[in-house]
């Protein structure tokens, strides 16, 4: 079974993993520096949008999570690491963050408004 684990197939499981204040997946925020991949154990390699961040742990709970869903996967381990600083990719994050700002208002401005009251009718 190890023998199927991919990084491709790793990082597709790490798309369920959120940073509970940013709606955009860890890694297509560019959180993930490096997967690899020994027999039946994967390490991943990756960052926080911040030093001190508040969801440290969570995150790191998340990601060592969803790795040991993957069938074939026995050991999984998070290394965070600060080099080379996180900053949002040009198209990814800014354009997901944005793109999720804009589907946000749209839904806010289609919900129904209340009805105001008809002078005729009091």
């Amino acid at each position: 079974m190890a023998e199927s684990l991919t990084v491709d197939g790793v990082m597709n499981a790490l798309r369920n993993c959120y940073d509970p204040e940013i709606p955009v997946n860890i890694v297509d925020l560019g959180l993930i520096y490096g997967v690899a991949i020994d027999d039946d154990s994967v390490k991943v390699r990756m960052t926080l949008t911040t030093i001190g961040c508040p969801a440290h742990a969570y995150l790191m709970n998340q990601v060592q999570t969803e790795i040991e869903k993957i069938p074939g996967v026995k050991k999984a381990e998070v290394e965070i690491v600060w080099e080379p600083p996180w900053t949002p990719g040009p198209r990814t994050c800014n354009d997901r963050i944005q793109s999720f700002n804009v589907q946000a208002q749209k839904e806010r401005a289609h919900r129904k408004k209340p009805r105001r009251k008809d002078s005729a009718n009091q």
